[in-house]
């Protein structure tokens, strides 16, 4: 099947004059600029299958936003070839933009002073919805969302949790085949985040829209994506599961027991007691030394156990740590 999205060896390079300290380098930089080119994008190559929800991940500066600008057809490739719905983004940008839906955090696709039903009315027009499709949408939207409360309510009164409620219906009415999500819960509250992630699943689930999401919130990523890229300095470093990067540099696992005694000692092979709480005992283990099935029959066979729990280390913790020990770039290292 050929893919929504296919990207070969994609560049992006500003030119960006060097700066010079006091009043004689300003007045130097007039007369002969000196510049440097920074590589925002460099040689990322990838595919994306229709219906994926996919996590698109990196620090600040990595090039995240870079690409997906590139793939919203906003900025034009140094080099390298981009095809997104059988479409060069920003050669055939009306065509394109018709069959993508895109959601930024930190602005609004909505008008500022109208209420956002009439936001939304004029986004039929500019979309040439049908009206049945867009009365059907409009109405599945209000439910999923809970638009109903603040429809009628001028977009500039609206809470961050209202307003980018608001921007996801308008983002997904004229049925996209693809959606951008950039940091789209960032700011919320729990409850307002749960709600825009169960929406996100039902989109890409029932309805089938692939979407891209980049986020600093490793709990969005962990709770939608099974596939994962991560960029820094402009490479890619990782495209595939989630699941693996939390296997090979996730750290150590923890399995807590409550023991039915109040055991002095409880030793096992294969582990370290990290804390107890009276009868509750934390133990550490390594998933490449001991499976947790073979280390809880370990215990039952030593120990009388009323309950035990296994618990991974958190997602945020292991990006954070291959950010700051560069894991992926030496394993690429090694591995060339």
């Amino acid at each position: 099947m050929t893919p929504i999205i296919r990207v070969h060896h994609l560049h992006k390079h500003f030119r960006l004059t060097r700066n010079r300290h006091g009043l004689l380098g300003a007045v130097r930089g007039l007369i002969a600029p000196e510049y440097r080119t920074v590589r925002a994008v460099d040689g990322i190559s990838f595919d994306l299958a229709r219906g994926e929800l996919v996590g698109y991940l990196g620090p600040n500066g990595a090039g995240k936003s870079t690409t997906i600008k590139m793939l919203a057809g906003l900025l034009v490739p140094t080099s390298g070839e981009i095809v997104v719905n059988g479409h060069v983004p920003w050669r055939e940008r009306q065509a394109y933009v018709a069959r993508i839906g895109a959601v930024f955090g930190q602005r609004t696709t909505l008008w500022w002073d109208l209420p956002v039903s009439e936001s939304l009315d004029l986004l039929q027009h500019i979309y040439k919805i049908p009206a049945q499709q867009f009365q059907r949408n409009l109405d599945e939207f209000r439910q999923l969302l809970g638009l109903d409360a603040f429809i009628n309510t001028p977009v500039r009164a609206l809470s961050l949790g209202q307003r980018m409620r608001a921007d996801l219906c308008a983002a997904l009415l004229h049925d996209p085949d693809l959606l951008f999500l950039d940091e789209p819960t960032i700011g919320l509250d729990v409850v307002a985040k749960e709600r825009i992630r169960q929406f996100i699943q039902h989109v890409n689930r029932v309805r089938g829209t692939t979407v891209i999401l980049t986020t600093h919130d490793l709990s969005d990523v962990e709770k939608l994506c099974e596939r994962v890229m991560i960029i820094d300095h402009g490479r890619l470093l990782y495209d595939g599961k989630l699941e693996f990067l939390r296997e090979k540099f996730g750290g150590k696992r923890q399995l807590v027991v409550d023991f039915a005694e109040n055991y002095s000692d409880a030793p096992v092979d294969g582990a370290e007691i990290a804390g107890r709480d009276g009868n509750r005992v934390t133990y550490e283990f390594e998933r490449r030394v001991i499976a947790a099935s073979e280390l809880i029959g370990r215990l039952s066979s030593q120990y009388r156990i009323n309950d035990l729990e296994v618990r991974e280390p958190d997602i945020e913790s292991t990006i954070r740590r291959i950010y700051e020990e560069k894991l992926l770039e030496n394993a690429s290292d090694a591995a060339n």
